[in-house]
């Protein structure tokens, strides 16, 4: 079956997130850099034109379908920050009780501004993502 379509690409990630606007959503993505290669050990890595992603892993879902994707990442969208939770939020009730404005999706956390929420909380949360991620699938090493 077909793979993510979303793939790593080589466009600079510095290069990117210097052009995004207005400057607090820049300050704030480069923050959320410093964050998840400090939470991951990796380097930012572009996933297709929008998506700067953090180490990857392989799926294989019980259709066939499989494929390669971030351990977890983020996109600097124009209404919020989407930031990739890759374990979905069913476990992570106390900590999204306290993080501050959001709203979520499937594996999506959306948040307008840093300023909006417990970067402690915040930390925690990629952190057990992560850590589930690790536990769960194989991790590509990159």
């Amino acid at each position: 079956m077909a793979a993510n379509k979303t793939q790593p690409e080589a466009t600079d990630v510095t290069e990117y997130l210097n052009n995004v606007e207005p400057e607090k959503k820049r300050q704030d993505a480069f923050a959320l850099v410093d964050l998840m290669k400090d939470i991951t050990g990796y380097e930012p890595v572009m996933w297709g034109s929008s998506i700067v992603g953090f180490g990857s892993y392989h799926y294989v879902y019980e259709s066939g379908r499989e494929g390669d994707a971030i351990i977890t990442g983020f996109a600097p969208r124009k209404s919020a920050l989407t930031l990739y939770i890759m374990s979905g939020f069913e476990e992570y009730d106390d900590l999204l009780e306290k993080l501050g404005k959001h709203k979520t999706g499937k594996a999506c956390l959306y948040v307008k501004k840093l300023d909006d929420v417990d970067m402690d909380v915040l930390r925690e949360l990629i952190q057990r993502s992560v850590a589930h991620v690790n536990e769960t699938f194989e991790v590509n090493a990159n």
